[in-house]
């Protein structure tokens, strides 16, 4: 599976789109809508470099969870998980208890384990909580 347009817009929405370098709440250097591979502090993008280092990204965490996950998933789900992977990282993912309970069938902890996904430093960020109630809402929402 590939993430579809409700994925790619909650990842936008959540990231921003910073052209110019920046640390984030942790101190890594980011820019475009969250990449932080090979980023160097004074960078400078466009918005076309910002989208493709999106996708570029993107299929790196696609891949992860087209590996690890053993579930049949719906694009709402799929695009819930980019979203998180997206964020977390795939290695984080891949030793997730999200991970463990999606595997087992148990979308409802999944959901309830999103939210445990606040923190940055060990505190509690805003932005994440705001960020994981909405993947959260995503993952549960059934196809129309």
């Amino acid at each position: 599976m590939t993430t579809g347009k409700k994925g790619i817009d909650l990842i936008k929405t959540f990231e921003g789109l910073r052209l110019k370098a920046y640390q984030d709440v942790v101190g890594v250097w980011t820019i475009g809508y969250g990449t932080t591979k090979n980023v160097t502090k004074g960078m400078t993008i466009t918005q076309e470099q910002a989208a493709e280092f999106l996708q570029t990204d993107l299929a790196v965490f696609e891949k992860a969870i087209n590996q690890a996950v053993t579930a049949s998933l719906n694009q709402n789900q799929f695009d819930a998980l980019s979203c998180f992977c997206y964020n977390v990282g795939a290695g984080n993912f891949r030793k997730s208890t999200l991970l463990k309970k999606l595997n087992a069938g148990d979308n409802a902890g999944v959901a309830q384990q999103f939210l445990v996904w606040n923190k940055a430093g060990g505190k509690p960020v805003a932005g994440l909580t705001r960020r994981r109630k909405a993947e959260s809402q995503l993952f549960s929402t059934p196809l129309v």
